[in-house]
C-alpha cells in the first residue's frame, strides 16, 4: 500500500470496506479468493445500512405526521419487528417491540412508531438504552397521558458464543405517565399478550 495513503481521505463506505478487507487478511483468509473478492464491500454496505439510524431524527418522524384528535384511549401498536447491533460484539440481536401511548390531544400516524423503533435499532446498541429511546422520544415528542414500551429479544452474543443458550430470551419494558398506574399497565400487558380474532 502507498505510504502516502490516507484511508481518511476515502468515503466512508470505502473506508470500512477497506478495514473488512484488513480484517478477512488478519483471520488468515485469502482477500483476492474468488468467494471473498466482494465481500469487504458488501460488508461496509451492509454495516452502513445497518447502522444508518445515526442519520435520521426520530422526533422529526413523529412530528411529519402528528394530528389534532380528541382521543384519550390506549393506543398499542404490536409485534414491530426489529433488527439492531449489540454494541457489545457486533452480533445481531432481533425481535419484537410493543408500543403503546394514552393520547394529550394530539394523535400521531400509526406507521411512525414502527418508524422510531427502526431509527434507534439501525445503530450500536444495548436493549435496555433501545427501550429507553424510543420511550423518552414518543413521550417527550407527543407528550401523552402515558407511554409504555415492551420489547421481546434473542441476542446472537448470547446464542453463537459465550453461553450459547439458543432458547434464551430477553425482556424490557419502559413505562411513563398513566402507564405507571397499575391498573393501565396490566391492560397494556394483557392487551399485547392476546390474541384478538
Amino acid at each position: 500500500m502507498n505510504e502516502n495513503f490516507n484511508i481518511e481521505t476515502l468515503p466512508i463506505t470505502e473506508q470500512i470496506k477497506t478495514n473488512y478487507e484488513e480484517i478477512v487478511h488478519l483471520l488468515g483468509e485469502d482477500k483476492n479468493r474468488e468467494g471473498l473478492l466482494k465481500t469487504p464491500e458488501r460488508a461496509a454496505k451492509a454495516m452502513k445500512f445497518l447502522t444508518e439510524g445515526y442519520e435520521k431524527d426520530p422526533k422529526q418522524i413523529l412530528q411529519s405526521a402528528m394530528f389534532e384528535e380528541n382521543y384519550n384511549e390506549m393506543v398499542i401498536v404490536k409485534d414491530i419487528e426489529l433488527y439492531s447491533l449489540c454494541e457489545h460484539h457486533l452480533l445481531p440481536f432481533f425481535g419484537k417491540a410493543h408500543i403503546a401511548y394514552i393520547p394529550n390531544g394530539r394523535i400521531v400516524g400509526l406507521s411512525k412508531l414502527p418508524r422510531v423503533v427502526d431509527v434507534f435499532s439501525r445503530r450500536l446498541q444495548v436493549q435496555e438504552r433501545l427501550t429507553e429511546q424510543i420511550l423518552d422520544c414518543i413521550n417527550n415528542t407527543l407528550e401523552p397521558i402515558g407511554v409504555a414500551v415492551v420489547i421481546e429479544a434473542s441476542h446472537m452474543c448470547m446464542m453463537m458464543r459465550g453461553v450459547q443458550k439458543q432458547n434464551s430470551t430477553t425482556t424490557t419494558s419502559g413505562f411513563r405517565g398513566a402507564f405507571k398506574e397499575t391498573e393501565t399497565r396490566n391492560e397494556f400487558l394483557n392487551l399485547i399478550q392476546s390474541k384478538l380474532s
